[in-house]
């Protein structure tokens, strides 16, 4: 054989994807549970609370009727595009067509990933926040396109390092990608930012996509603004949701795109290509949960407002002082001074192995996040206030 299928297949565009940050600390935390190690894992943001019952009955009796059992449409039923609208009119007060500027995705991870597929070329430039959720800047990557890193961060002000990168960057940015409140960093924003973000992408001819995963998931008497509440959002760019967060539908892989009916068009236009859209029983669950009663929404925020709470405490009563996030189901916090020069990656396996406590490392979001950890809110008071103990003790131990 004269040739090698391995090679063929690194010559792909996967060769421009780094290895995985993640599975260094994810192959160490399952090695140990294999040996019977018992692993508090506060690192993969995998929501743990079921989804609300009414949401699930509502999916149990559609998967029952064999009609609902055919392909259903890429972009999403039509009761559920206009579920959608009428959501966005009572949270945000903002006009949505739900035929022209909505399209309901595999949840916004596929969503945002098809959408800059569909838009970004080879060599086009887009801006991302570093660090970020990792589908922001590989999305671009795995498109051919070129990411411009923007610092974000406590001390950092994103307006002034955005137009900074713009500025020294040629060919001109195609694209900002952003996401408030901010995984991994819980920065959140007012509505004054977005509107300096709406102006300075029409000045700059920059398309804006904003991923709205926490929108509900605040704290504190903070309210999360949409992107599109801004006047002329829909001229510049779309704005994604997911169920995976606010309604506990994470498995359930449920998410939208809305805004600007161009953008909008694109990514149903590769969809169609691509899929036959979500099983239609839950598209027509996902239906009662926009439209019914919210309260389940709420109980599901106090849940992680209340652990969030128990972590925060317990950090700072054992030395480790982290300021409380106003949003999202994690807290980023900065590595102590006396380990911050392991970096991330060894600091978490560290903790894993010492303290049998498992945190997501920071450089795994980006290099800017190499100082910090970031904590998942998926394990209940009891298990957050073992895994507080646990640190207490290796810190005190002097390890």
């Amino acid at each position: 054989m004269d040739w090698n299928v391995e090679e063929v297949v690194k010559q792909g565009r996967m060769r421009r994807l780094p290895p995985y940050v993640f599975a260094q600390v994810n192959d160490l935390k399952m090695k140990l549970r294999r040996e019977g190690r018992d692993i508090i894992d506060l690192g993969m943001g995998n929501p743990d609370m079921p989804t609300p019952k009414h949401i699930v009955d509502k999916l149990v009796e559609a998967s029952l009727k064999p009609h609902n059992h055919r392909y259903s449409a890429s972009r999403g039923i039509t009761k559920l595009r206009h579920a959608i609208a009428d959501w966005y009119k009572r949270r945000y007060g903002v006009e949505i067509d739900p035929e022209t500027e909505a399209v309901v995705t595999i949840g916004a991870k596929e969503g945002l990933s098809h959408l800059v597929l569909s838009l970004v070329s080879p060599g086009d430039v887009v801006l991302v926040p570093n660090p970020t959720y990792p589908i922001h800047p590989y999305s671009v990557v795995i498109a051919g396109g070129d990411v411009r890193s923007i610092p974000i961060g406590p001390e950092r002000d994103f307006l002034e390092d955005l137009d900074n990168a713009v500025r020294q960057t040629w060919p001109r940015p195609k694209m900002l990608i952003i996401s408030f409140p901010h995984n991994p960093t819980t920065v959140v924003v007012d509505k004054a930012f977005f509107e300096q973000v709406v102006q300075y992408a029409r000045e700059h001819k920059i398309i804006v996509i904003h991923d709205f995963a926490y929108a509900d998931i605040t704290f504190d008497g903070y309210r999360a603004p949409s992107f599109l509440e801004v006047e002329g959002a829909k001229d510049v760019g779309v704005e994604f949701f997911s169920m995976s967060k606010s309604y506990s539908m994470a498995g359930w892989r449920v998410g939208f795109c809305v805004g600007n009916r161009h953008i909008v068009h694109a990514l149903t236009r590769i969809k169609s290509y691509l899929d036959y859209g979500i099983f239609q029983p839950i598209q027509i669950a996902s239906i009662i949960a926009l439209n019914g009663d919210q309260s389940c929404v709420q109980a599901i925020v106090d849940t992680y407002r209340s652990r969030r709470d128990v972590l925060i405490q317990g950090l700072n009563r054992i030395g480790w002082t982290v300021d409380p996030p106003k949003g999202t189901m994690f807290v980023w916090a900065r590595i102590p001074e006396e380990y911050r020069k392991m970096g991330s990656v060894e600091f978490s396996k560290f903790l894993i192995e010492k303290a049998e406590v498992a945190v997501s490392p920071g450089l795994g979001f980006g290099e800017y996040g190499d100082e910090y950890v970031r904590f998942a809110l998926v394990e209940n008071e009891h298990r957050i206030r073992q895994a507080v103990r646990n640190m207490r003790k290796l810190f005190n131990s002097g390890s």
